[in-house]
């Protein structure tokens, strides 16, 4: 878990040293096995992946009164925990735009669930000579199925 300004600066010098950077981003509300799946091929296609979550007043904005489920700083913990992640950020936005310009990631990872066009930072990966990669969407796996399951029961 870092602060962008001190991520950025190990991710430059990573990338210096020819290492190949991979990211991606998320609210990663109620951990579950797509999020796990993205992580691990987003990880497959570099030497260090940085993940950039959505604070709990982000997460609030995009998915509603009632979101997050589990706090910023639990599932800061659990991301960062996992051994396929190099590096944990937040960020306050509604999208990670401002974190992909600050970093410049090599390839830029999205869920299948997400159309190419529509991935935020597209442009700034491509100008920059990296690519932009989208991994299939396990069906099933969604924090929201997964809160409507709960509360059906």
């Amino acid at each position: 878990m870092g602060e962008l300004h001190e991520i950025s600066t190990i991710v430059a010098n990573a990338k210096g040293d020819g290492k190949k950077v991979v990211f991606t981003n998320g609210c990663f509300d109620i951990l579950h096995r797509g999020h796990l799946h993205l992580l691990r091929e987003a990880k497959k296609l570099g030497n260090i992946l940085v993940v950039a979550l959505n604070s709990d007043n982000s997460v609030g904005k995009i998915k509603g009164t009632g979101r997050p489920i589990v706090p910023e700083s639990e599932r800061a913990e659990l991301i960062a925990a996992l051994e396929m992640v190099d590096y944990v950020t937040l960020f306050d936005e509604s999208d990670p735009y401002n974190v992909i310009r600050e970093l410049k990631p090599d390839v830029l990872v999205k869920g299948g669930d997400w159309g190419k066009n529509n991935i935020v930072g597209t442009e700034i990966v491509e100008q920059n000579g990296g690519r932009v990669a989208v991994i299939p969407y396990l069906k099933g796996y969604s924090t929201t199925q997964i809160i409507e399951r709960m509360c059906r029961k």
